[in-house]
């Protein structure tokens, strides 16, 4: 009977979750997944099948092919594999864990690549991932996210008020300034000089019609009320017109 091997990578997920759950250093129970990438060593072929051939009948591995591969996986890689990354998730803080996945599957590839040294098993990657808490850590970590972003929110509207306040004091300072060289300049004698010139202006406009009219104190317009009938002398009587002889 012959048995055919694939030595093309497998990739097998390990799942630490439910009552497999790793207690981190400060005790908090953590949920995640660990994949592995494998094949088997070309040149060891003959050792792989010699180890694990024994191990799954004819009629088994007529159903399935790669059965020899999974048992052999299940015999000699998957505890140690497990045992390595449950070491690693432990020995850091619950927390952490999210943010050290790519070291904590560097040290478990590390770990099982020196245990699979002189085996058949040749272990291409190992990645950690799908890390879950407790839903009370992860609520808590979410409304504390939301506060930090809430003050952060808040600290950037108050830097944009102090730049608009900031803002309004200069043009308040420009508009001050300016005023204050104005009344300087704004003498009696300046402002007749420029109302002069704006006169002779308007008066070589062909769009313009002055008049002029008599004005008092300030330029201000002298006005009144003047009878458009003829004055009436006594017992309302108009006054006899002289005549000339």
């Amino acid at each position: 009977h012959t048995t055919n091997i694939s030595v093309t990578p497998y990739t097998y997920s390990e799942d630490f979750s439910n009552d497999e759950t790793v207690l981190s250093r400060d005790n908090l129970k953590i949920g995640f997944r660990v994949h592995t990438v494998w094949r088997i060593d070309e040149a060891k072929v003959a050792m792989f099948m010699d180890r694990f051939s024994t191990t799954v009948s004819n009629d088994v591995v007529e159903k399935d092919p790669d059965a020899i591969v999974k048992v052999a996986y299940a015999n000699f890689v998957r505890e140690p594999l497990r045992t390595f990354a449950r070491d690693e998730v432990q020995r850091r803080n619950g927390l952490d864990v999210k943010e050290a996945l790519i070291p904590i599957g560097d040290a478990v590839l590390g770990r099982i690549r020196r245990y699979a040294g002189d085996s058949p098993f040749l272990i291409s990657s190992v990645v950690v991932g799908n890390v879950q808490y407790p839903a009370a850590v992860s609520d808590a970590v979410s409304l504390k996210l939301a506060a930090t972003q809430e003050l952060q929110r808040k600290d950037t509207e108050i830097e944009i008020e102090k730049k608009e306040r900031t803002k309004r004091e200069v043009q308040a300072q420009g508009i001050a300034n300016a005023m204050q060289i104005i009344r300087g300049q704004l003498s009696a004698m300046y402002i007749q000089h420029e109302a002069i010139e704006a006169q002779k202006l308007m008066v070589n406009s062909p769009n313009h019609t002055v008049v002029y009219i008599p004005s008092g104190p300030m330029g201000v317009p002298i006005t009144g009320t003047f009878p458009t009938t003829a004055p009436q002398g006594p017992g309302g009587q108009a006054p006899a017109t002289p005549i000339k002889r």
